[in-house]
């Protein structure tokens, strides 16, 4: 059973095929993987499980935000799950989070939905506090914008 109660959730419906929605989601990540104005660089993407997943986000200011982990499910044209608490070669890392992304076909269009499971409830709520609804929906947004203007 599905422990929900440490999980942070969006969903949202894009007017475009599931093939097309897969394709900028998951190969396209520099596009919209971070809310304007901050910007994703891909590093490393072995997109298998156990495949490393690292990428540095930037920010106006000049923050820098490494995000470095590895894939635990790589199912092509479906979805893709990544954890922070091990990195390359299986090295403990400090976990934050599961990531899930995944896509379904939904009528003529997809439904997206991307989740956070978290260990405690405390960093759930830390990464709430941190902006995980506007974040995310933003990131959301930007997916469906290019998915959308692009159609099939």
């Amino acid at each position: 059973m599905n422990d929900a109660s440490n999980e942070l959730s969006i969903t949202r419906f894009i007017d475009a095929p599931v093939e097309k929605v897969w394709d900028v989601m998951a190969n396209r990540q520099e596009e919209w993987w971070c809310p304007r104005p901050w910007r994703v660089e891909i590093d490393e993407q072995d997109k298998r499980a156990g495949g490393a997943c690292r990428m540095t986000m930037y920010g106006p200011d000049g923050e820098e935000a490494p995000q470095n982990g590895i894939y635990l499910a790589y199912e092509e044209g479906h979805r893709f799950v990544t954890t922070d608490a091990v990195t390359a070669d299986f090295q403990p890392s400090g976990p934050f989070m599961i990531g899930i992304w995944e896509v379904t076909s939904e009528g003529n269009g997809t439904r997206y939905t991307a989740a956070a499971r978290h260990w405690s409830s405390e960093t759930k709520k830390q990464h709430e506090e941190m902006g995980f609804v506007d974040g995310w929906s933003a990131c959301a947004d930007q997916l469906a914008e290019i998915c959308e203007a692009e159609g099939a």
